[in-house]
């Protein structure tokens, strides 16, 4: 059995139940022989896949060589409360990302590993992120998270390399401001205000808090904005237009350095 072989099985071991799209990445990366690379996207509560749907479609027509898989991890259509509150499977969600992450690093070492994460879907990247080894990815977009913005992100910057971009938004009224401060954040905090609408606070506690801080990119939202079909509100984020103009650089290695 050649390292191919090799690589192709501990992928399909780690997928945790998951088959075919996870599969297929791997062969595809070992087929085409060029530098390529994945984005996992995990969407917001609910169900609904309007976040992968959308990071699929930029993708293809930016013909950015990279392949996008949705993160199978929401209780069901339509079950935004049982997503935002049950920060434990979350977080497990996470880990089992993890385990479908570490082997693809290890078999696609000159692979690119992005996350890209809507609202509530952002516990479960970051809880992925937490469990990986440094370095293990090489960069996360959060938008609109409804993560409080007092979490600890120190562990998932020392597992990116490239950094974390959040894109956050103070119009985001209804979905981060009511709907927060009535169930909580998605990492199970009550009474604080979401990431999505502020932005996150660094924790500098220890020496090398501030280069790891280095690597938080936070983009408000501003008016400038409004062409894209992005206004400020918790779904703007994956407009076409605005993934297009201000996401997908963030990924794509052919930009202008």
């Amino acid at each position: 059995m050649n390292k191919y072989s090799i690589g192709i099985m501990m992928a399909a071991l780690a997928g945790l139940g998951c088959v075919g799209p996870r599969q297929e990445i791997v062969q595809t990366c070992y087929l085409t022989g060029r530098e390529q690379g994945v984005i996992f996207v995990a969407d917001g509560a609910g169900g609904f896949g309007g976040t992968s749907q959308a990071v699929s479609q930029a993708v293809a027509q930016a013909h950015l060589p990279l392949i996008t898989v949705p993160v199978e991890w929401s209780h069901g259509w339509g079950r935004f409360v049982a997503d935002q509150i049950n920060s434990a499977y979350s977080r497990e969600c996470g880990c089992k990302l993890a385990g479908e992450i570490a082997p693809y690093r290890q078999a696609h070492p000159q692979c690119k590993v992005y996350l890209i994460a809507h609202s509530a879907g952002s516990a479960v990247v970051l809880a992925a992120a937490e469990a990986l080894p440094p370095d293990s990815i090489d960069g996360i977009v959060l938008l609109s998270p409804s993560i409080a913005s007092n979490y600890d992100l120190r562990p998932s910057l020392r597992c990116v390399r490239e950094g974390i971009d959040v894109f956050c938004s103070q119009r985001d009224i209804a979905q981060l401001g009511i709907g927060v401060a009535v169930v909580g954040t998605a990492d199970g905090c009550w009474g604080c205000t979401a990431a999505g609408r502020v932005g996150f606070q660094p924790r500098i506690q220890c020496p090398e808090d501030p280069a790891l801080y280095a690597k938080l990119r936070q983009h408000p939202w501003d008016s400038c904005l409004a062409w894209t079909g992005n206004r400020g509100g918790h779904y703007g984020g994956y407009r076409p237009e605005f993934l297009q103009a201000y996401v997908l650089p963030l990924l794509d290695e052919r930009r202008p350095q």
